[in-house]
C-alpha cells in the first residue's frame, strides 16, 4: 500500500513557510506522494455538495504550488487531487505539467482530473458546463498526442480543440507520456478512468456497493477497451488516525494507494499527526534522493 498526504490551502492557509515544511516532513516521515486540489474561483453561494464554500477560501494554484514544493524537496511524489480539466486549455497544460515533471526529475506522476461540481466557476473561464465531460476526454488526448509526439509534429482535430503539426517539448522526464488518473463520484468517471485513465480516484459518500460496481465498471470498460485492467490503479481516501484493520479492509477492496489529511490546522500538530501515521505503518523514513 502506497500513503500520500493531501495539503489543502483553502483550511491550512496559502503560508509558503508552511507549504514546505508540511511537504519536507511528509517526506521524511516516508509518504509516497503530496496531493493538492483545485477550484480557479469562488463566488458567494457556491455549494460543494450540502456546504457553502466561502468565497474567500485561499485555494492557490495546484501546479505553481507543486512546483514550488518540488524545489524543496527531493523524492516526494507530485499530485493533485482534482485538477479541473474542462478548465484548462489542453495544449497549455502540457507544456506546463511536462515542464514541472522535467524540473523536478519525474515527480509529477499523480495527476488526479476531475470536471468540476460549480456552474459558476465553468461559466467563469468560458466552459459549457453541460460539455466538460466530453471536454476532459478531448483534452487528454490532446495531452497525451502532444506527449508522443515528435519533430514532424501531430495534429488534432476535435469538437473542443483542433490544431496541425504541433511541436511540444520538453517531453516527460524519461516517460512518453505522464500518468492521469481519473477523480470523480459517478459510473461516468468510473467508464472515463477505464477508456483513459491510468487509475481512479473516486470521492464521495458512496455506500460500499456503489463503490464495488465503480470499480467493476472501470475494469470491465478498460478490458473491454483493450487495455489492462489490473494496471489500473485504485486510490481512495483515508483518515490521518485510521487502523491497521481499515487498510486491510481496503487493500482487499483493490485499493492501491491511500490519501489521508492531517486534521490539525496548527503546524506542530499536523507533523505530530503525520509522524504518529508513519510509525504507525513503519513507513521507510528518510529514504535517500
Amino acid at each position: 500500500m502506497k500513503f500520500a498526504i493531501s495539503y489543502n490551502t483553502a483550511y491550512y492557509g496559502a503560508d509558503p513557510d508552511r507549504i514546505v515544511a508540511c511537504a519536507r516532513h511528509a517526506e521524511d516521515c516516508g509518504f509516497e506522494s503530496l496531493y493538492l486540489p483545485e477550484h480557479i474561483v469562488l463566488y458567494p453561494g457556491a455549494m460543494a455538495g450540502p456546504f457553502e464554500l466561502p468565497p474567500s477560501l485561499p485555494y492557490v494554484d495546484p501546479l505553481d504550488c507543486l512546483s514550488f514544493v518540488a524545489a524543496a524537496t527531493r523524492r516526494i511524489l507530485l499530485g493533485t487531487g482534482v485538477l479541473l480539466l474542462p478548465y484548462h486549455h489542453p495544449v497549455v497544460l502540457a507544456k506546463r505539467l511536462a515542464t514541472i515533471d522535467v524540473l523536478s526529475r519525474g515527480r509529477m506522476r499523480l495527476l488526479t482530473v476531475g470536471l468540476g461540481t460549480l456552474p459558476g466557476e465553468a461559466r467563469a473561464v468560458g466552459v459549457d458546463f453541460s460539455t466538460r465531460g466530453r471536454r476532459a476526454d478531448e483534452a487528454i488526448d490532446v495531452m497525451r498526442l502532444l506527449w508522443a509526439g515528435g519533430e514532424d509534429g501531430v495534429s488534432f482535430a476535435g469538437e473542443f480543440f483542433s490544431f496541425d503539426d504541433l511541436c511540444s517539448f520538453p517531453k516527460p522526464y524519461g516517460v512518453t507520456h505522464l500518468p492521469i488518473h481519473i477523480g470523480g463520484s459517478s459510473r461516468a468517471a468510473a467508464r472515463r478512468a477505464g477508456l483513459r485513465g491510468d487509475g481512479y480516484f473516486p470521492g464521495g459518500a458512496l455506500d460500499p456497493e456503489e463503490r464495488a460496481t465503480q470499480l467493476d465498471l472501470a475494469r470491465s470498460t478498460a478490458a473491454e477497451a483493450g487495455r489492462s485492467p489490473e494496471a489500473l490503479e485504485y486510490t481512495r481516501w483515508g483518515s490521518i488516525d485510521m487502523t491497521a484493520e481499515q487498510v486491510e479492509a481496503l487493500a482487499a477492496q483493490g485499493v492501491t494507494r491511500i490519501v489521508v489529511t492531517p486534521t490539525a490546522t496548527e503546524p506542530d500538530r499536523q507533523r505530530d499527526e503525520m509522524s504518529t501515521f508513519a510509525q504507525r505503518f513503519a513507513l521507510p523514513e528518510h529514504l535517500p534522493s
